[in-house]
Order: structure tokens, then C-alpha cells, then sequence
């Protein structure tokens, strides 16, 4: 049986409370300390988003070289998304977008210049519902199935996009659609903060003075909430690649700064995924 990380981590966690409460009896020791300590495991798996306790996430990318990747997430957003693009030709940067699908569906154009432009289009999600943590195994399926269709329709690409789940989140049903499409979920090991800063020197000014060969670091140009925007990267962006280029460090897409990190596996059938969400 192909069991994900997240299936084998609850047998796991089974397998001890009970070898615990046999030795020790239904006692505080011999199944509180256990039960304390899995929910402690599971807690860093779900809410801190570069654990990969529950499944494989690329928090960093080869370190080797000098090279960093800018990701952006929450767009395309026709008021920041054209700008942030010019900013990157002007530094001769390349980037991951994590786009959110229903944003991505109804500004394509936006999609097709990230893809010409050659960045590199990642999937978010379809929605990035606030809920999206508690969906069954089937509901991301549905979530990443949708985002990463328009993805592949839009860039010519038969492989599967980067995925990072929305806020960085996971869950045991997000892993087990993960792990049946065979997806390389990306998280970040610097927070830009820049979606809680107000001073664009300040965002910009942090990344640089932490960032190394190898970072991932999560960035904004859109906003997850309708009509809402977030300007402050117009602004700290230009720094940032100044920054960057001080410290003799360029950017590429997260698939260049993790070429041996990431494999290219095949995708399963869309039928196959159904069925098996389905199962969940």
C-alpha cells in the first residue's frame, strides 16, 4: 500500500498509544505523554508551514550557487501584477508566481505575459479559502485540479505546477491529494512580513540583511480577499533587487534554484485521482 507521509505518520502515532497503554495502562503516563506529544508533531505539521512532518516541502533551494528565488503569492492582480512585472525585466530577475485560479481565470493575459516573460507559474489554489484546511482529501483535489488545469492550459506544459497550499497549511487530506498527484509543495524559509508592514524600506531592508544563496522568500502582489490590494511591493521590490545585486545574489524560479532538489515524477490520470479522492 502507497501510503502518504501523513498515513503513516497517524499509524505511527497509533502504533506508540497503544504500545504505550499496554505497557503503562490507560494511565496520564502511559497515554497522556504520548497523545501530548503527537498532538505537539501534528500541530508543527499543520500550522508551521516549512514542516515536513506530514509531507515533502522545499523549503530552500540549492545553496551552491548564488541564487535566491523571489515567490509572490495571492495574484494575478491587474493593478500590481503588470508593475511588479516590469520591475523584474528592468532587474532582469525571474520569479514564481502562486496564483490563485479564479484570479488567474479571469486575467489570462496576466498569466500568458508571466509565462512569456519567463516566470514560472505556481498553483495556489483555485479559491484560497480560509476554510481550505478542513477540506476532505476531495476538496483539494478539486482545488488543485482546477488551478493547475487553467496553469498547463495557459503555459503548453503537461507537467504538474509547484504547489503551495494556501497560508502554507497542511493537513492529512491535503497530503493525501498531494501524494497522489505526485505534487512538489513549496513553502518559504523568509517571510518577507511584507502583507503586515506599512514601510517598504523596512521589508526590503530584512530580507536582504537574512538572505543567503539557496532562500526561497514569500512575497505578495495580490490579495486574497476581493478588491483588496497590496501596493507596498511596488515599493519595496526595486530595493530588494538592489539589494540583491550588492550581495552578488540573482533570482530565478524555485524549478532553477531546486533542479536536483525537485524530480520531475509523472502525473497520474485525472480519472485515477477522482476515484481515489473519492476513497478519502
Amino acid at each position: 500500500m502507497n501510503l502518504c507521509r501523513a498515513d503513516r505518520m497517524l499509524l505511527a502515532g497509533a502504533a506508540v498509544a497503544a504500545g504505550s497503554a499496554a505497557i503503562f495502562g490507560p494511565t496520564a503516563l502511559g497515554l497522556g505523554v504520548p497523545l501530548g506529544a503527537y498532538a505537539l508533531m501534528m500541530a508543527d505539521g499543520v500550522f508551521r508551514p516549512a514542516s515536513a512532518l506530514l509531507y515533502p516541502t522545499l523549503v530552500r533551494g540549492r545553496s551552491d550557487q548564488p541564487r535566491v528565488a523571489l515567490t509572490f503569492d495571492d495574484g494575478p492582480d491587474p493593478e500590481i501584477t503588470p508593475a511588479v512585472l516590469d520591475i523584474l525585466a528592468e532587474h532582469q530577475a525571474r520569479a514564481t508566481f502562486f496564483v490563485i485560479g479564479r484570479y488567474l481565470d479571469r486575467h489570462r493575459s496576466l498569466g500568458e505575459r508571466l509565462h512569456r516573460e519567463g516566470h514560472e507559474l505556481g498553483n495556489h489554489s483555485w479559491q484560497h479559502s480560509p476554510f481550505q484546511n478542513f477540506y476532505p482529501s476531495a476538496g483539494h483535489g478539486e482545488q488543485i485540479d482546477r488551478c493547475a488545469q487553467l496553469i498547463k492550459s495557459l503555459t503548453g506544459s503537461g507537467q504538474e505546477p509547484l504547489y503551495r497550499p494556501p497560508v502554507g497549511l497542511k493537513s492529512p487530506a491535503m497530503a493525501r491529494a498531494a501524494h497522489r498527484r505526485n505534487l512538489k509543495v513549496v513553502a518559504w524559509s523568509i517571510h518577507s512580513r511584507d502583507t503586515m508592514s506599512r514601510n517598504a524600506h523596512s521589508v526590503a531592508r530584512s530580507v536582504a540583511n537574512r538572505i543567503r544563496p539557496g532562500d526561497i522568500v514569500l512575497l505578495h502582489d495580490g490579495h486574497d480577499r476581493e478588491q483588496r490590494h497590496r501596493p507596498l511591493i511596488l515599493k519595496a521590490l526595486p530595493l530588494l533587487l538592489r539589494g540583491l545585486r550588492e550581495r552578488g545574489l540573482s533570482s530565478v524560479t524555485v524549478s532553477e534554484l531546486s533542479s536536483e532538489t525537485l524530480p520531475v515524477m509523472p502525473a497520474p490520470s485525472g480519472a485515477t485521482l477522482a476515484a481515489d479522492d473519492a476513497r478519502s
